[in-house]
């Protein structure tokens, strides 16, 4: 069935579904937009017949989205958000700086590099809004190539394909042994692998990606952890670090600012490990605006400040 959706269904089309969508009423949906709800139901009549299916189902308290309803009003909210979007591209342009940055940080990147980065922007350039999304890669590579986020700042982890996306390694995230400073560990002059043997430890979930590269560095060091606690959490990490004798291993840029206080120690692997390099990835078809390269230059400068005063202490 031949819909001819690009030549019929118009602007106006969306933003009726997208406020009926939202508001469950066409009563409700009528107000939000300045329409009499005859003019409303005669629109949705209008995109029903376009698309050739029902999209609402009404009822006493408002309607529900039929199948049909809920593809078409998720199509637009993407086009409509594409939109907007692209308005702020070209406000962005005409002023030069770009607006609000929207960054979207991998989970270790969220927990210790964007607080001390933001810390540095606000000195530098307190006139920059810095939007904040975390999530796991494929999630924010989706984003990025929807043109939702500006950039995504974390481990690069290799990709089976070429994406078309910039990756542009600034810094690392190595995987480490981590101890609050006064842990009975960092005075009994034990090797890792034996100190690891000796405490509980706490990890990454082996759903993680890099819970799994934990569990194979310590197979390799023939450390078998008993019951370890596990946690996606770098809040709950920390907090178990503070309050009992575990240990945890993971990349060590996750209690970054932990460590700059000195509240926090690092314990050295003793095997060689991977490469785990991080930095930024960004869409190949634009240039960073003026904002977001304020936004890298404060957090290449806050890992620098970070790498520089951990290998002074090392």
């Amino acid at each position: 069935m031949r819909r001819y959706l690009q030549q019929r269904l118009k602007f106006r089309h969306l933003r009726v579904i997208d406020a009926i969508i939202t508001h469950e009423s066409i009563l409700q949906a009528a107000k939000a937009l300045g329409l009499s709800q005859p003019a409303l139901t005669k629109s949705l009549q209008e995109i029903e017949e376009i698309v050739g299916a029902r999209l609402f189902d009404r009822h006493a308290r408002g309607v529900d989205p039929t199948p049909f309803g809920l593809t078409v009003a998720a199509s637009a909210r993407r086009l409509l958000s594409e939109i907007s979007r692209l308005e702020d591209d070209l406000d962005a342009l005409e002023g030069g700086d770009g607006g609000p940055v929207i960054v979207g940080a991998l989970p270790v990147a969220a927990a210790g590099v964007l607080p001390g980065a933001l810390a540095r922007l606000k000195i530098a350039r307190p006139d920059i809004e810095v939007r904040v999304t975390q999530g796991r890669t494929e999630e924010l590579i989706s984003l990025l190539t929807l043109r939702e986020i500006d950039l995504i700042i974390g481990q690069l982890y290799p990709m089976p394909e070429d994406d078309g996306l910039i990756r542009t390694p600034f810094y690392s995230e190595p995987i480490s042994v981590l101890a609050r400073s006064d842990h009975p560990i960092f005075a009994e002059g034990l090797d890792t692998a034996t100190a690891l043997t000796r405490y509980p430890l706490v990890l990454p979930t082996v759903s993680q990606r890099v819970g799994r590269e934990i569990d194979g560095l310590l197979a390799e060091m023939a450390v078998e952890p008993r019951q370890p606690l596990r946690s996606s959490s770098a809040a709950m990490i920390r907090e178990i670090l503070y309050a009992t004798d575990n240990v945890a291993v993971m990349p060590h840029m996750l209690l970054a600012g932990d460590l700059l206080r000195g509240a926090v120690r690092l314990l050295p692997l003793d095997i060689p490990q991977r490469p785990r390099p991080a930095g930024l990835i960004r869409r190949g078809d634009t240039q960073l605006l003026r904002n977001a390269q304020a936004f890298v230059d404060a957090a290449r400068g806050y890992v620098g400040e970070i790498e520089n005063r951990l290998a002074n202490r090392l």
